[in-house]
């Protein structure tokens, strides 16, 4: 069995940091796996991954303690099967408006009779025989709240059963509120959002998620009442990182700050 500890942390009532991977770098991802984060995301939505690269990263992440999840391209059964059978212990669906949307992910995810995940598994035997006696209760499932309509529906979205949480994508949530997202931070739109979803999971007793855009922004959502946090990712962090070796060394930088910031 191998054990969740960053869900464990979330349902005890404090935040879980994680990393996201976009890359496409399973060395990236090694490194990585035993920096003391406490879950890898790896991002098959936006990042540079294929099905063997996902397969290479999720082996890399093994030798090490974060806890391996995945955001899936689409909420598509297929796609978050195959991320299942890999080893993900985390799946993120994006861009869920309404509670069927939601209800799709969660018959995705689970075994009957809770859900109609299909029985078989590839890579994830490597947890061992007993897998899928406590893979359901392990597993955290998140839907991403990332537009208006998933807003006004986010209580009815985060009651559905098998739905361990959300996760906010603040950059599209604000595309549908109708502000630029590079000025969305401290938006009173954005943010009366942003606590409406929050008051949501509290509602229904779920976890409350939040893609932050730093470290920072990382801390303030967490003491916001959010508990699962992304706060950085390794294209970011490489930028980042070369943006302020430019600045020391008295360079003119080419590219603009982004990636999370």
């Amino acid at each position: 069995m191998r054990e969740n500890h960053a869900k464990r942390k979330m349902l005890a009532g404090q935040p879980a940091f994680g990393y996201t991977l976009q890359l496409g770098a399973p060395l990236v991802a090694e490194a990585l796996a035993n920096c003391g984060i406490d879950f890898i995301l790896i991002d098959t939505q936006h990042g540079t991954f294929g099905s063997d690269t996902v397969i290479a990263t999720l082996m890399a992440l093994s030798c090490g303690r974060a806890v391996p999840m995945a955001r899936v391209a689409r909420n598509d059964y297929t796609l978050i099967g195959r991320l299942l059978d890999d080893g993900v212990l985390g799946i993120i669906v994006p861009l869920v408006h309404t509670r069927e949307d939601a209800r799709a992910v969660a018959d995705a995810c689970r075994f009957p009779p809770r859900g109609m995940r299909s029985w078989g598994w590839g890579r994830a035997r490597v947890y061992g025989a007993d897998y899928p006696e406590w893979i359901d209760e392990e597993l955290f499932v998140g839907v991403q709240i990332e537009s208006a309509q998933a807003v006004e529906n986010a209580e009815a979205i985060l009651s559905v059963p098998g739905i361990d949480g959300c996760w906010i994508g603040p950059g599209d949530l604000a595309l549908s509120l109708g502000i630029d997202p590079r000025r969305a931070a401290g938006d009173e739109r954005q943010e009366r959002a942003i606590e409406r979803v929050l008051e949501a999971c509290r509602n229904t007793g779920k976890i409350a998620g939040y893609a932050a855009y730093s470290i920072e922004d990382a801390l303030y959502r967490a003491q916001q009442g959010f508990r699962f946090v992304t706060a950085g990712s390794d294209i970011g962090f490489l930028v980042q990182g070369a943006l302020r070796g430019v600045e020391q060394l008295g360079l003119t930088a080419q590219v603009g700050r982004g990636y999370g910031e």
